[in-house]
């Protein structure tokens, strides 16, 4: 009977050891990578495959075709960036008071455009991105 509680222990210690060790990597942090830098960086005319643009930016949101046949890509990202500060500050001088105090709400939102095209080896032969903040 010892025996097999101690097999039954040693294959849950391992059951839980083995499903400790994957990550998996949440589409938020993904889109993230979608930046003019990481564009950039990352995509060279000939060079990169779309195996390395799927691993690096996720899936497109379209996927069409142009005029010659060449498969074209099209990413597009949107954020909210919204910031609050508080300022208060207190002063005196002999029996004279003085309080000062501010607030403030700042909200921005950022869009990306990336659009790439890919010839018949499935590699970068083109691509732009653009941004803008509003």
């Amino acid at each position: 009977m010892f025996i097999r509680e101690k097999k039954f222990f040693l294959m849950l210690l391992l059951t839980l050891c083995f499903t400790g060790c994957k990550t998996i990597t949440p589409v938020s942090d993904r889109n993230s990578q979608l930046t003019q830098g990481n564009v950039q960086m990352t995509l060279k005319v000939g060079v990169t495959t779309k195996a390395e643009v799927l691993t690096n930016f996720g899936s497109p949101n379209v996927t069409t075709r142009d005029g010659r046949g060449n498969e074209v890509w099209s990413y597009q990202r949107s954020a909210q960036v919204s910031q609050s500060a508080t300022e208060s500050g207190y002063f005196t001088v002999l029996l004279a008071g003085f309080n000062r105090e501010t607030s403030g709400m700042e909200s921005t939102s950022r869009m990306i455009t990336l659009i790439i095209k890919f010839n018949s080896d499935d590699v970068v032969v083109d691509f732009s991105s653009r941004t803008s903040n509003f």
